[in-house]
């Protein structure tokens, strides 16, 4: 079966077939570093996460890039606010962003250019000279340098918008607009008061780059005029991902992306995430109140990209036990397979619904159901003993290949030192048969936020879900 993306541009499922396969060349519109990134951009990040993991799992070679917007309207408000030189400013976000990637287990990309590297503001201003020797880019009398709408006239295809019906007219120097505004977007800013000591020398004179022409430039500087896949959140469509299309292709004259693909926007308990309604979370928010990385990996993945996601506590909690679940099977299987290096031909092991639910448009919530019905399908026949030492090899070689795509292994010191020794404890009180002695080790361990459960194979110990705030 083939893989199958809707692209945001045709507005249609389409098979995925890149320009020089098995290569894919695919840019993703990473993090504007004024702040530390929050669960709905991690979405994003996490269903391009699923695009590349799963794109590699079917043969093929993802050369990916995600961008760093160091420099642009709220960077620099952000830096002037703290009273601080830019690149100063951004270095601690671009660091926890980072780190918080490591966090969700999201595979780093192959590059990530900032927009501040000189060789990058070079071929930005390399970009903008072409689109003005055509015509399409002009200097306005306030010094900056604007793409003339007019001249490209597919401009609002990508985000279907009737420029008859908008009647463009004026510039708009924001980075960011509502389509009412649409205008002549800048390429070029010319400095003024507000940008303070950011700014590049240009032959417009001293300014800097607008917005949408830095991925432009980090996008094909490396990884060419043509893309396979652009990614991106639905907010990312207008006006940022529009104007990357009518400028790269201006000044290139080549189709920029063959697959635009979007994801929808995440809500906090059904409603628009904001810091004035108080439900906006940082991912070291919710580490905080002792909730793991995956945990909240299972909980962004676990929807559809195209579908809008709640996010909740309740969902967070479920995440917990669906991901206890998973790890109680995979342990019952290694006890059976250990003494076992030969795998079956079993059919559970041979089934190919995970992938091919994937393959329809990354279908994750059909390729967990696979799983989990695996799950009881085999947990069945362990019951029934009709499970062998050699088809639990098996099953834990098909876990550990879907595995590669969804990431889901418990994290090496998931249980604190705390709370093993008193599971050593209580084990060895067991053993005794001192069961009133593990008992109060049991009770100290809920008090503590942690649920042991007494199985065939041992103790099993979670996390309790934490008190919503």
């Amino acid at each position: 079966m083939s893989v199958r993306f809707f692209n945001t541009y045709s507005r249609e499922i389409e098979e995925f077939v890149p320009i020089a396969p098995p290569l894919v060349r695919m840019y993703t519109c990473g993090p504007t570093v004024y702040n530390f990134a929050h669960i709905g951009n991690f979405r994003a990040y996490i269903f391009e996460d699923l695009v590349q993991r799963h794109l590699e799992a079917r043969g093929f070679q993802v050369h990916r890039v995600m961008n760093l917007t160091d420099v642009d309207d709220k960077t620099i408000r952000g830096s002037r606010a703290a009273g601080e030189p830019l690149d100063q400013f951004t270095r601690r976000f671009k660091d926890g962003f980072f780190e918080d990637l490591r966090t969700l287990r999201i595979q780093p990309a192959a590059e990530f250019p900032a927009a501040t590297e000189p060789r990058y503001i070079e071929r930005m201003i390399e970009m903008i000279r072409e689109l003005e020797n055509h015509g399409i880019a002009y200097q306005a009398e306030d010094a900056s340098v604007y793409f003339r709408l007019s001249r490209f006239p597919d401009y609002g295809r990508l985000a279907h918008l009737n420029l008859d019906e908008l009647r463009p007219t004026g510039r708009v120097r924001n980075d960011e607009y509502e389509k009412e505004n649409i205008g002549d977007f800048a390429l070029w800013k010319a400095w003024d008061e507000a940008d303070g000591d950011v700014a590049w020398d240009s032959p417009w004179g001293r300014g800097r780059p607008g917005w949408h022409i830095e991925c432009s430039a980090m996008a094909i500087a490396i990884l060419g005029p043509e893309l396979d896949i652009h990614c991106g959140g639905v907010d990312n469509i207008f006006p940022h991902h529009e104007a990357e299309l009518a400028q790269s292709e201006s000044c290139t004259g080549k189709k920029f992306v063959r697959y635009w693909m979007h994801c929808a926007h995440l809500m906090v308990h059904g409603q628009k995430m904001a810091k004035s309604a108080g439900n906006f979370y940082t991912l070291r928010d919710l580490t905080g109140q002792g909730w793991t990385g995956r945990e909240l990996r299972y909980a962004l993945i676990s929807v559809n990209y195209r579908l809008p996601l709640n996010f909740t506590f309740e969902g967070l909690a479920a995440a917990r036990s669906s991901l206890s679940r998973i790890d109680e099977w995979v342990l019952r299987l290694t006890a059976l397979a250990a003494s076992e290096n030969r795998a079956s031909a079993h059919p559970l092991a041979a089934a190919t619904a995970f992938l091919d639910a994937l393959d329809d448009d990354l279908n994750i919530s059909g390729a967990l159901g696979h799983l989990f019905d695996a799950i009881r399908e085999s947990n069945r026949l362990m019951d029934e003993a009709q499970f062998t030492p050699a088809d639990a090899r098996a099953l834990l070689n098909w876990w550990n290949a879907i595995n590669h795509i969804l990431a889901f292994e418990p994290d090496p010191s998931a249980i604190p030192a705390q709370i093993q020794s008193l599971l050593d404890a209580r084990d060895l009180a067991r053993k005794r048969k001192d069961w009133s002695a593990g008992d109060k080790l049991r009770d100290e361990l809920a008090a503590l936020g942690w649920e042991v459960k007494d199985t065939k194979e041992g103790q099993r110990v979670t996390r309790r879900p934490p008190t919503p705030p």
